[in-house]
């Protein structure tokens, strides 16, 4: 008798391991930043046109695109997303 799947799933392994929420963190920021860094490009919207439509610095506008940085609020978020024409848009969906 052949088993499809022995194991564990990798979600579970991830929570063994005690990384799930960082890693579904990151790879939540890598998605948001790619898709705002795809707007500004589809838009021909420069990183200065983009920092003074939110608001903010550059170098904020840089955290905000760096797909390694998980430490964005979701305030910066919101503007980054109404500066584009876009609504940003958080729920809570059942696990």
């Amino acid at each position: 008798m052949k088993h499809k799947n022995i194991g564990s799933n990798f979600d579970d392994f991830l929570q063994d391991e005690g990384i799930l929420a960082e890693v579904e963190t990151s790879a939540i920021k890598e998605i948001v930043a790619s898709q705002i860094a795809q707007l500004m490009l589809n838009k021909k919207i420069s990183k200065i046109e983009m920092s003074r439509r939110m608001g903010t610095s550059r170098s904020a506008l840089d955290r905000l695109l760096d797909p390694k940085n998980s430490s964005v609020s979701l305030k910066t978020l919101d503007k980054a997303a109404l500066s584009l024409g876009r609504r940003l848009n958080i729920q809570l969906v059942k696990s």
